[in-house]
């Protein structure tokens, strides 16, 4: 077993920080770790929080950790944040709303900037998740960038997701568009204090008959106001409630394989990538397009003869796409 695999699962907290590293910057022990943790996993709960900017995610995370804290339970959180493409970096604002815990023994935060990516995570959250379960942490929070109608990687990395809302935060159809309202498992209206919360409560559970009328598990509906503390326990309550439905259901051991198998093509996708820029990364194919002499689908035939085992597959393809 790799030596900081085996200190992250003995509850180093700087193995722990470390390996978080390892695998943001793709670090050549990135996948004998992951392979090391991948059977260590304690068996958190892991609750994913996503909605649009402004709806109060960090804030309302920030109270539900003092709640889960009071409760004896030990806490990871993953809090994205979107990183600048023009200059590279990201704020990293949650840590500043958080920052209370940071002395807590039983608190691990760790922020990630997206690096490009879409969907409301970064790259590597997944694997995080995997290692502060590794860890055993009781509960882990996952909170998206808030990115909106795009935000849908959540629900493969979440058992629960919870889609937050503000009353009168506009057009509830403009924000249940796109997948949105398929991924909660429950909805939290956050900021309840404010005007509108029954004009919103009646159209999600309008938006609910016409989306999930035939779902096994009706997602149900919260309300909060963080910055009073009200309400966190009756989240909590619905938390455990999907989560028993997970187990007696079987849809959270049939979840986890959906995902465990779509992140088998995941990595694989990234990899071959990563061969491929590293290899052409000067081929002749680059002058060759610039001189138009071939088009970009002859030259992405040309790379990937190199990549399977019977050319006549290339162009068995070439063909069905032309002829299609």
């Amino acid at each position: 077993m790799h030596d900081l695999a085996k200190k992250l699962i003995d509850k180093d907290m700087r193995a722990l920080a470390r390996g978080i590293s390892y695998l943001e910057n793709d670090h050549a022990d990135k996948l004998a770790i992951l392979k090391d943790v991948h059977d260590q996993g304690k068996g958190a709960h892991i609750i994913g929080i996503t909605g649009s900017p402004g709806a109060g995610k960090s804030s309302l995370v920030n109270r539900f950790i003092q709640y889960l804290r009071s409760k004896k339970l030990t806490v990871g959180i993953v809090a994205v944040d979107p990183t600048s493409p023009f200059s590279g970096g990201a704020l990293l604002g949650d840590r500043v709303r958080m920052a209370e815990h940071f002395t807590d023994p039983g608190v691990y935060i760790r922020s990630m900037g997206t690096r490009g990516s879409l969907g409301g995570l970064a790259r590597t959250t997944k694997e995080a998740v995997r290692l502060l379960d590794a860890y055993g942490f009781d509960v882990i929070l996952v909170e998206t960038v808030g990115v909106g109608q795009s935000e849908l990687d959540i629900m493969k990395v979440a058992d629960t997701t919870a889609v937050v809302l503000n009353p009168g935060s506009g057009d509830v159809v403009q924000v249940f568009k796109a997948g949105i309202m398929e991924i909660a498992d429950l909805f939290i209206i956050n900021k309840a204090d404010l005007p509108g919360v029954s004009k919103l409560m009646t159209e999600i559970e309008g938006m609910l008959d016409l989306v999930k009328h035939d779902a096994a598990w009706r997602p149900p509906i919260a309300q909060t106001i963080s910055t009073e503390n009200k309400g966190l326990e009756s989240l909590w309550t619905l938390v455990q409630k999907h989560a028993d439905f997970l187990k007696e259901s079987g849809e959270g051991e049939r979840k986890k394989t959906r995902i465990l198998q779509e992140e088998v093509l995941e990595v694989v996708h990234y990899e071959l990538m990563k061969r491929l820029q590293k290899d052409h990364q000067n081929g002749s194919w680059r002058d060759q397009i610039e001189r138009r002499e071939i088009d970009p689908y002859t030259a992405a035939s040309q790379i990937l003869r190199e990549f399977i085992d019977d050319p006549a597959d290339v162009e068995r393809e070439d063909t069905t796409t032309k002829e299609g």
